[in-house]
């Protein structure tokens, strides 16, 4: 899974590999945590917003082909240039997956609902066909398929992708090989276009592999697959060829491919152009571009554009003359012609370049007016992380405090409301409104709730005052303190005290019966539950006792290793809070902090450093950020809002832990039990001393949560596979890593005489579908 950045398409670093360990060493990690494995938390669902959640259609301007021209090009904005082709190593983005989509072959693509579905210019059939004694997948061929070399697509070139990707070859700088490692053999079927798949172990996810596939001379040898393709490909097999790279130019070109065996591309060119988002509205204004994904502010501008098209000569009320009232422009020009000949001459030399803005700002807005914006919701969710290494936030009951201050809708909202789109928080971590494994197990948290917020501070010693040591004179705090450091509070801690969030802490419900339902004496009809804070833990105990020895006596088998938390619920770091059915009042603190008063504890203030990024397409980010930091500011957490570049907001920052909280997002996937488990892993210690975090970079996360993705990636049962995929999301929430806001909205200006393409939401895009709508003549034909 890539790491979607405030700049779309960047690729997410990786820290360190992740050492494999074996499976009696989970199992004994798991005893030794003192985890109370019970079987399911699948029953956790937020109030009415499971029901509420909804897909949103991708938009197209869908068209049949016979409504499409033969011919032209297409010129569609990038973020980068393709730093590599090969789609498998450590840099390569967003630009080489969208030119790997065109020109390489996918054996499976996604739909509009992101369900993973056979491509049958590639495939005539691919499935299961032995489960034991090991599992074998059997991949049936189209028999016309062929590279552009002339050579058949066959069980070589699947051969030579295992073996560059399956890790036992070090040679292979590889950035991923999840799945391949997993592979036993690879040989030939009944025919040339048979290929037999063997796994070792179970592999659910299996569909995932061979996308894209690489033909035999790039995977073949380790030189030709780390310097081979990083600048051209000698073969490839889609609708389109690559005909230039130019770096320096910054485009990528594509041509229609004469061997294609499929139905034949609409374009004669597809021009990948790199324009930065910032610069975009000037590009599609000056005729640069035809297609191009753009931010709030430049669908804005083609929004007035399109309002203002009917006053003609008159000034715009927007734009850089927006602000000139007849008020000031008599001061101008009296300062512009008055007696002093230095102020004269700079005003007017300002009036000239006010003038000149406020006409290419109307020229450019005429431009515009020649463009649509196709909106959807895009296959990506903002998230608000916890970094759990980081000073308060190590402490569980601080990060679930931050999390039930924060109203998710009112941040939804906020971004997607003023767009015409669907604004529901997200409530699942793993999938989105429409997939198949979708499932709102916020309640495993709890919905926003500032009562319960206070009084997780409370539990954790956070109070009012808190024998807080005065500030000199004009020291700055809260969140007006942006771009300074916290001075107290958010010192790093070196151990994760955090990390295990279900050490201590029972979920009430947390069983499941044959179908999957939850049970017990106190479940609720809804399946929703709340995490109501104990100020003392110890006096749930003998209700944890009580359901642990109901769930013993009537639990039913399963794979997981169950084991035993303490009887009090404590752990190292404090009482972890309980959960317990809807309704269940929260205690009262001790002492309840006023709204918007400062907490503190040991003489230190309750300050948390919020990093954000500064560049000009991250302004929407910023927004909700600042929401947020004044949400934390009624239960009295101050925050220290830290504004930095956008190129070292990821790597100095995020990645490297260097925040308390972070705003970033990640891509939605087919395959959550692969592509997610990096990102929920529980960090290991490594040999030096550092933290393997993989691509978990709150680091948080626990063994349970491990186990059940594994569980998930060897359960070829598909309804099992998403139930198991439904529990590890209810576990990530109840840990308060990370916090899912909301799916990120997706605006592309298109031109109108443009077909299907614009915002593909799930969808992979059909290139050799896209061009120009056929005009119609005068008696309703299609010329």
């Amino acid at each position: 899974m890539s790491h979607v950045g405030v700049p779309r398409g960047e690729a997410a670093p990786v820290i360190h590999r992740r050492h494999r360990r074996t499976r009696a060493a989970r199992a004994l990690a798991l005893v030794t945590a003192g985890v109370l494995t019970l079987p399911a938390l699948a029953g956790c669902t937020s109030g009415d917003d499971a029901d509420q959640a909804v897909t949103v259609p991708q938009d197209i301007a869908p068209a049949g082909r016979e409504q499409v021209k033969d011919g032209g090009t297409v010129r569609w904005a990038v973020d980068t240039t393709a730093p590599t082709l090969n789609a498998f190593q450590a840099d390569a983005d967003a630009s080489t997956t969208r030119i790997a989509g065109a020109v390489l072959p996918s054996l499976f693509t996604l739909d509009e609902r992101g369900r993973p579905q056979r491509n049958a210019d590639y495939l005539e059939s691919a499935e299961i066909v032995e489960r034991e004694p090991k599992q074998v997948v059997l991949y049936k061929i189209n028999q016309q398929a062929v590279w552009s070399d002339g050579r058949e697509i066959g069980a070589p070139d699947f051969l030579a992708q295992w073996r560059a990707l399956g890790g036992r070859n070090t040679a292979y700088w590889t950035a991923r090989n999840a799945g391949y490692e997993r592979i036993e053999k690879i040989e030939r079927g009944a025919n040339d276009l048979e290929v037999r798949v063997t796994f070792a172990k179970p592999y659910a996810d299996w569909r995932s592999l061979f996308t894209p596939l690489y033909p035999q001379d790039v995977m073949g040898s380790p030189d030709a697959f780390n310097d081979g393709a990083r600048d051209k490909l000698k073969a490839t097999a889609g609708p389109f060829t690559l005909k230039e790279l130019d770096r320096a130019g910054g485009t990528a070109t594509l041509e229609r491919n004469p061997r294609w065996w499929g139905q034949p591309a609409k374009l004669d060119t597809l021009v990948f152009s790199t324009v930065t988002r910032d610069k975009r509205a000037a590009a599609l204004a000056a005729g640069e571009l035809d297609i191009a994904d753009i931010g709030r502010s430049t669908a804005d501008r083609i929004a007035l554009a399109g309002r203002d098209a009917g006053a003609k000569g008159q000034q715009l009320k927007h734009g850089p003359g927006a602000a000139v009232t007849p008020a000031s422009a008599l001061r101008s020009w009296a300062i512009a012609h008055g007696s002093s000949e230095e102020l004269a001459a700079a005003e007017q030399e300002t009036r000239r370049e006010s003038q000149e803005a406020i006409r290419k700002y109307a020229a450019e807005q005429t431009a515009l007016r020649g463009f649509d914006i196709r909106k959807s919701l895009e296959p990506a969710y903002t998230q608000l992380a916890l970094n759990g290494t980081s000073g308060p936030l190590t402490d569980d009951r601080v990060r679930r405090a931050v999390a039930r201050a924060i109203d998710r809708r009112e941040l939804a909202e906020a971004v997607l409301k003023p767009l015409g789109l669907p604004a529901h928080p997200l409530g699942s971590h793993l999938a989105l409104a429409g997939q198949e494994a979708y499932s709102d197990s916020s309640g495993a948290l709890g919905d926003q709730d500032t009562q319960a917020a206070q009084a997780l501070l409370a539990d954790a010693g956070w109070t009012p005052g808190g024998a807080v040591k005065q500030k000199p004179d004009g020291a700055k705090a809260g969140a007006g303190a942006e771009g300074s450091e916290a001075e107290d509070g958010s010192e790093k801690e070196e151990k994760n005290e955090g990390s295990a969030a279900d050490e201590g802490m029972y979920i009430v419900g947390d069983e499941v019966n044959s179908d999957s339902k939850p049970r017990g004496a106190h479940s609720s009809e809804s399946g929703t539950y709340v995490l109501a804070p104990a100020p003392a833990a110890a006096l749930q105990g003998r209700a944890v006792r009580m359901q642990a020895r109901f769930i013993k006596a009537k639990s039913v088998d399963t794979t997981v290793e169950d084991t035993e938390d303490s009887a009090d619920g404590k752990k190292k770091g404090g009482v972890a809070g309980a959960y317990a059915p809807r309704g269940t009042a929260a205690p009262a603190p001790a002492t309840a902090p006023a709204a918007g008063g400062p907490l503190a504890k040991d003489g230190k203030p309750l300050t948390l450093r919020f990093v954000l990024p500064s560049g000009p397409g991250s302004e929407s980010l910023r927004t909700v950020g600042e929401k947020i930091a004044r949400m934390l500011e009624r239960v009295g957490v101050r925050t220290n809002i830290v504004k930095v570049s956008d190129d070292s907001y990821f790597k100095d920052h995020v990645a490297s832990g260097d925040y308390d909280l972070a705003l970033y997002s990640w891509p939605a996937t087919a395959y959550p039990a692969t592509d997610a488990r990096p990102i929920f892993a529980k960090p290991e210690p490594a040999a030096d001393g550092s933290l393997v975090v993989e691509q978990n970079y709150t680091r948080v996360g626990t063994d349970h949560i491990d186990q059940l993705f594994d569980q998930a990636m060897t359960e070829l049962d598909e309804k099992a596979a998403r139930d198991l995929v439904k529990r590890a999301d209810a576990r990530i929430w109840a840990a308060a890593g990370s916090i899912p806001l909301f799916q990120r909205p997706e605006l592309v200006a298109v031109k109108p005489e443009i077909v299907n393409a614009g915002a593909f939401g799930f969808a992979a895009p059909r290139y050799q579908d896209i061009g120009f709508k056929k005009a119609e003549n005068a008696k309703g034909g299609k010329n």
